[in-house]
């Protein structure tokens, strides 16, 4: 079984923006299980936090050239080498802090990030199970002569065939497959690229401002200008790049074969939009026709989402510790200055939404609820509470500990009491009642 890594420890880095030309400075820190990539936009007052995931895409039609990621009104842009280079590392749970809008470019490949990220130390996160995605029916999308396909496979494949109208640039083709310290070597040091023809209607459009002959691979008629290749295809093993930066905006590493011409962030982007349509549906359709054995002593946050309907930014439960079928279930959730409900609940001294510990400890009893066999495929609605009681607050740092136990579950309704700890002391109860509806 694999398990989930951050970093072992903070590092810091700057460097300018490629399209930007704006000087950046980020810090990288470890992060809790389960929390995945997330950006802190520390320039901004709010400091806001923006997920690396593909439900927080920009428009691409505003961001061409590069991958961008908003919550509200914040950004960060060009994430895709960083975004790369955790990939390669299988790093899933990271915080970087960053003062501009733009990720440094560095040498325009994921080798500094790699060195970066490797100088910090790759932690695993013990007990808690990496998660993967394994594409089980075949996905393709076409667009001006470019496409993707994705197939079925047991491991990460890429195919990528690389064709401008260019003497050099007329045929590659590359084929990866990402096992360990390939993309170390083969990958991570491939740099990005533009013609010389095409740089000036670049700057134009505000693009590029902060490239040069250093950090990208400049192509003129007659080859690489003020510079040397680090690989014959460099061109094409950069598109390789790419494109494993924006996939892993899936949240979690795949097992797939990916099938690629000419494609670029825009239709990488569109095809990560069907891989998540169809991770999604696989997702509903399992809490729609959870079945008996799903029931475990112990369960982590997919088996969670196998059970409930919950989803980011509204799963509070992290992992179930324990369980003792339509009697008792105990949860976790670790609470982290990370979380979306900090921004607005006393920003200034963040402490947890007492509400939000009781919907907590009420997605801890439709464990129990659900996990029953003649409920498979319902949903347990909350109908009410009775003696709420809140004994200390709760603060980013704390683990929440929720302990239930279900009173009473008739055809359609189930009655709970419920406790939440923190250091073996009770924060918060409630007596809570549920009605069991079809989903």
């Amino acid at each position: 079984m694999e398990f989930q890594k951050t970093i072992k420890s903070q590092v810091t880095a700057k460097g300018i923006g490629l399209h930007s030309g704006k000087m950046a400075s980020i810090v990288l820190k470890p992060s809790m299980p389960d929390m995945g990539v997330n950006f802190v936009r520390v320039d901004l007052s709010e400091k806001p936090i923006i997920k690396a995931h593909i439900s927080k895409l920009a428009d691409l039609t505003k961001s061409p050239r590069r991958t961008t990621v908003s919550q509200d009104n914040a950004e960060v842009q060009t994430i895709e080498h960083f975004m790369a280079a955790l990939a390669g590392l299988g790093i899933d749970n990271i915080i970087v802090e960053i003062d501009s809008d733009e990720m440094p470019g560095l040498d325009g490949s994921a080798s500094d990030y790699m060195d970066l990220l490797s100088k910090a130390g790759v932690q695993q996160q013990e007990d808690s199970p990496r998660h993967q995605f394994k594409v089980v029916e075949p996905l393709w999308i076409e667009e001006g002569g470019a496409s993707l396909v994705v197939l079925p496979a047991d491991d990460f494949k890429i195919s990528y065939t690389l064709s401008y109208k260019h003497s050099i640039l007329h045929s590659q083709h590359v084929t990866v497959a990402l096992n360990d310290g390939v993309f170390k070597t083969d990958i991570a040091p491939a740099r990005t690229f533009c013609l010389e023809s095409e740089s000036q209607a670049l700057l134009k459009q505000g693009l590029g401002k902060g490239a040069n002959y250093e950090n990208t691979l400049v192509l003129g008629e007659k080859g690489v200008i003020k510079n040397k290749l680090r690989f014959q295809d460099e061109f094409t093993r950069h598109k390789v790049l790419d494109l494993i930066g924006d996939l892993y905006l899936l949240g979690m590493p795949m097992k797939a074969h990916v099938i690629a011409i000419k494609s670029g962030h825009a239709l990488n982007l569109k095809l990560l939009q069907k891989i998540y349509q169809q991770m999604q549906r696989r997702r509903e359709g399992g809490a729609r026709t959870v079945e008996h054995n799903l029931a475990k002593p112990q369960m982590d946050v997919g088996d969670i989402q196998r059970i409930l309907p919950h989803r980011y930014p509204f799963l509070l439960i992290d992992k179930v510790i324990e369980l003792e079928e339509e009697k008792r279930c105990k949860a976790l959730k670790n609470v982290t200055v990370n979380d979306y409900f900090f921004r607005g609940h006393f920003p200034g001294r963040p402490v947890m939404p007492g509400v939000l510990i009781v919907e907590a400890m009420a997605q801890t009893a439709g464990i129990i609820i659900l996990c029953k066999k003649e409920n498979a495929g319902k949903i347990a609605y909350f109908m009410g509470i009775d003696n709420a009681r809140f004994r200390r607050v709760v603060v980013p740092g704390d683990q929440l500990i929720l302990d239930v136990e279900v009173i009473k579950i008739k055809a359609r309704t189930g009655i709970a009491k419920a406790k939440a700890y923190v250091d073996n002391k009770e924060v918060a109860s409630a007596d809570l009642m549920f009605a069991l509806g079809d989903s």
